[in-house]
């Protein structure tokens, strides 16, 4: 089967085709600045990355562009449209109604309408996402992937806070946890490196990125999860805060006259290793800075590693030990530093990482020792081909 995973944006569509037999990307790219003009990018399996400037009023062009470029007598991979067999849709909430992915109805998409409060930026997005293909491929089968659907197996005591029960009973306030389909994918992967049954595991998965969660995949399934509510919530991230004491919102709008939503714009978009280094977002950046010296790099690289570890220490505890610790996502896959810092809190318990091993960058590596305890791995994701999975089993379900 031949399966077009769409994650759109407000203002951005990315895809891919993938081949399920062989696993293969045929095909993927982005169109960028829908609505104030339109920019596609395209590669093909084996060719040149190509840039146009198309004008998309809406995402429905969107996706006309992207089909035509998948059909494109020079560059395309298909010969015709009849050649897709199925779309894949990221979305991001899908609250408690969905534990799993799901075939895409009507019915469907009224209770992923539900939950647009909880993801207010995203799930319209992905709505549309969705009406543009069904637009433009009437009859072709789509399935729904949720980033929260992984982390439905959370027991209460993991997902509830401490709040008034009524906020949960009305409003539905809980952990929820999100980029579900790379804890999956990477914990599914990582059980098969350790050769131990999915069934009978415990693993940390350290998803670090620009967004970063942590996840103790407990034989197979989520049992808690670094983000909340919201992906606010957990460790230090690029832009955003993480774990603060809640006060500090009305210590800050008292302080600087903000509102309630200027507050939150800080902890969201100014917030993280931004806000922290004074210096950018990309832990690069901040990396090439602590190697000149800087000592405010170093401390930002430092906090941002402790917590990292604080949250490892506390999913262990959480499965009554750890059979594998995983690191994935661009700075999980990239900053031997970070890696490094977090592992070292844990030579305690005999985990040890290899200082050549580590040095590992985007490939599939053992960084820890032989006589490690617990061995570290770094696995890149693949959240596009874990939602061509998945879209393949529900298909098979139906």
């Amino acid at each position: 089967m031949n399966i077009l995973v769409i994650n759109c944006g407000s203002s951005s569509l990315k895809f891919q085709v993938i081949n399920s037999e062989s696993e293969e990307v045929l095909a993927k790219g982005i169109c960028e600045r829908i609505g104030i003009g339109g920019v596609l990018e395209y590669t093909p399996k084996g060719g040149e990355k190509e840039i146009t400037q198309i004008d998309m009023p809406t995402h429905v062009e969107a996706v006309q562009n992207v089909l035509n470029a998948l059909t494109n007598e020079k560059t395309g991979i298909l010969k015709s449209l009849d050649e897709i067999d199925a779309v894949g849709h990221r979305i991001v909430h899908g609250g408690e109604a969905f534990s799993e992915a799901a075939l895409i109805t009507e019915e469907m998409i009224k209770e992923v309408e539900a939950c647009n409060d909880l993801a207010p930026l995203h799930n319209p997005a992905n709505i549309i996402g969705i009406r543009s293909c069904q637009k433009v491929l009437p009859n072709v089968p789509m399935v729904g992937v949720f980033d929260t659907a992984f982390h439905q197996t959370m027991p209460a005591k993991a997902y509830l806070y401490g709040l008034p029960k009524k906020y949960y009973d009305e409003y539905k306030v809980r952990r929820y946890g999100f980029h579900g389909t790379s804890h999956q994918f990477v914990s599914r992967r990582a059980a098969e490196l350790i050769k131990k049954p999915l069934e009978d595991s415990k693993i940390v998965v350290c998803h670090l990125g620009n967004g970063a969660s942590i996840s103790a995949v407990l034989n197979g399934k989520s049992i808690d999860t670094s983000m909340g509510l919201t992906p606010l919530e957990g460790v230090i991230m690029g832009t955003r805060s993480g774990d603060i004491d809640p006060s500090i919102v009305q210590f800050i709008a008292n302080k600087e006259g903000c509102d309630i939503d200027g507050v939150m714009n800080i902890l969201n978009k100014q917030s993280g290793v931004l806000g922290m280094s004074g210096i950018s977002s990309d832990f690069r950046d901040i990396t090439a800075k602590m190697e000149e010296g800087d000592q405010n790099a170093k401390d930002v690289l430092e906090t941002y590693s402790y917590r990292v570890a604080k949250y490892i220490g506390a999913y262990i505890t959480a499965m009554h030990g750890v059979d594998a610790i995983v690191f994935t996502a661009g700075v999980g896959e990239n900053n031997k530093y970070i890696r490094r810092m977090a592992i070292s809190y844990f030579d305690y318990m005999g985990i040890k990482m290899d200082p050549e091993r580590s040095e590992a960058v985007r490939c599939e590596a053992l960084l820890s020792t032989d006589d490690s305890t617990v061995p570290v791995w770094m696995i890149p994701t693949d959240e596009e081909l874990s939602i061509a999975r998945q879209t393949v089993e529900v298909l098979g379900k139906k």
